[in-house]
């Protein structure tokens, strides 16, 4: 053996004769031995052997070793220190790979606005790649904690923990958007038997970091190693600081989306068309159907109120907004409240319909809307009727005989001129007579074999025609249905029926007299 100056530093047990392996670390001394046997041609003479190179530790260094085989047969071996190469690839890939953990989680975390959903994929993305265990902390409801805790490998489980976040160092901070205490500052032996999840074993070291909302912190992160494994670093303490900012930015997604979601349901509740039944022996039935499949509720909307005295007409509305959707929806609970005000003069349409056209045009909404007024009372085996019609499709009267008449009433829309004239048609349904009240939804509504031509006001009489002696409900199911099946999957406008009947004596209109869903006085 023969060593430099260099390597005689590098080994200080190498000198001239010592046998390699007693020189040198193992892995050096098994590749000169494997060296020293002859490829099956030969190596030549000069080969620098840079396909036999190894690499291997020396203390705590890293070295690449290049043999080079003389003419002798001698190997000659250079050993360059590569440790910060290495160390640089080593934080290469680890920062690759937590790039693609945050990407990950990033991509799980907002696939949903489910809060629940949120904090069991935050727990369990936790629990396999930063900790042995991980708990999510929601702040508290009254004296419960609601708390998601998974084990690596394990499925998340959910709770609500009977407890006061002061008992674990640093989680009240947490909680409340604070910086996060240092691991090394909390002793695991103080942590609380319900932040320990069953079976987990003893805890070596703790992490607790905030889950940053947006203006409102959206909970807490826990990490839980087991004694014996390595402590929490510096740097995984920073890197569960990230991936807790796009856990705690996902969270706080879905909890705005729930809270909204739950002050629309509640404000749609009032905007949704109201279910009809039979009232003071007339029978009611509506349907309405938007003009997007995906909404609940537009322009179009109608309303039944019943006689505040036995034996006095009910008012039934049907009106159509200009436009569609949400702004004509909000229009049309506006009208909806007014006209319910102005109950008292129920028996007066030519005034409602005046009050309501100067609040409209006192309002800043630009919009006006068309509608028809019905008052309904049922004498000995009739009903009957006054129509006032206000710029709307006149209402349509099946008789018992199968003949469909128009309505005589006519007037001007509602909240576009300073006054409002509209005429009033008086009309008695015999049992089994039918009064159908429609928004031109339904007669402009284009389709057909060729997909352009409108439903129209013949189309609509001549169903109507079909449907005499039916009640109430079915005569609606199939207005809606022909006009559905004319339009297919084309675009529509909102489209809205209701049907007064005279009950005829010898058959149910429903059961209880009641059809499906919700009824409003």
């Amino acid at each position: 053996m023969f060593v430099n100056e260099v390597a005689g530093l590098l080994f200080p047990d190498a000198r001239p004769g010592a046998p390699i392996a007693d020189a040198v670390p193992a892995w050096l001394s098994d590749a000169h031995a494997r060296c020293l046997i002859p490829a099956p041609a030969g190596p030549p003479a000069g080969d620098t052997g840079t396909d036999r190179l190894v690499e291997g530790l020396v203390g705590h260094r890293s070295y690449e070793a290049h043999p080079t085989v003389c003419d002798d047969g001698t190997v000659v071996w250079w050993l360059v220190d590569d440790t910060d190469h290495r160390l640089a690839r080593e934080a290469l890939r680890i920062e690759r790979e937590r790039t693609a953990f945050l990407t990950q989680a990033s991509n799980l975390l907002l696939s949903s606005l489910n809060l629940e959903r949120c904090m069991d994929v935050t727990a369990q993305m936790a629990a396999e790649h930063l900790a042995d265990a991980a708990l999510v902390i929601s702040p508290a409801r009254g004296r419960k904690l609601p708390v998601v805790s998974c084990l690596s490998g394990g499925t998340p489980q959910s709770s609500k923990v009977t407890a006061s976040a002061e008992d674990v160092p640093g989680l009240a901070e947490a909680l409340q958007g604070f910086p996060p205490v240092p691991s090394r500052w909390i002793d695991p032996a103080t942590a609380p038997h319900w932040l320990i999840p069953e079976a987990f074993g003893t805890v070596g070291s703790i992490v607790i970091t905030p889950l940053p909302g947006h203006g409102v912190p959206a909970g807490a992160l826990v990490l839980l190693r087991r004694a014996g494994n390595d402590h929490f670093s510096e740097q995984e303490e920073v890197f569960a600081r990230l991936f807790a900012a796009r856990a705690g930015a996902a969270m706080s997604a879905a909890r705005l989306y729930a809270e909204q979601a739950s002050i629309s349901e509640t404000l749609m509740h009032d905007l949704l068309p109201p279910t009809l039944h039979q009232i003071s022996g007339v029978e009611y039935a509506g349907g309405y159907r938007p003009s997007q499949d995906h909404e609940r509720i537009g322009g179009d909307f109608y309303d039944v109120h019943p006689a505040a005295v036995e034996g006095e007409a009910s008012l039934i509305v049907l009106g159509d907004v200009c436009g569609k959707g949400l702004e004509a929806a909000v229009m049309t609970g506006k009208i909806r409240n007014t006209l319910h005000a102005l109950l008292p003069m129920a028996d007066d349409h030519q005034r409602m319909l005046n009050l309501l056209n100067t609040a409209l045009l006192s309002s800043h909404h630009t919009r006006f809307a068309t509608m028809v007024l019905a008052s309904a009372v049922r004498e000995g085996n009739a009903v009957k009727l006054r129509l006032t019609s206000a710029g709307h499709p006149a209402p349509l009267i099946v008789r018992a005989d199968g003949r469909v008449e128009e309505a005589a009433t006519h007037g001007t829309l509602v909240g576009a001129l300073p006054a409002v004239t509209a005429g009033t048609a008086e009309v008695t349904l015999a049992p089994g007579e039918t009064c159908v009240l429609y928004t031109d939804g339904i007669t402009e509504a284009r389709g057909g074999p060729l997909g352009g031509a409108m439903f129209g006001d013949t189309r609509l009489q001549r169903a109507l025609a079909e449907c005499v002696g039916m009640p109430a409900e079915a005569v609606v199911e199939r207005v809606q249905m022909l006009a559905s099946e004319w339009v297919g999957t084309g675009a529509h406008d909102d489209m809205a029926v209701v049907v007064i009947t005279a009950p005829k004596s010898n058959h149910l209109s429903a059961v209880d007299g009641h059809t499906r869903g919700r009824f409003t006085a």
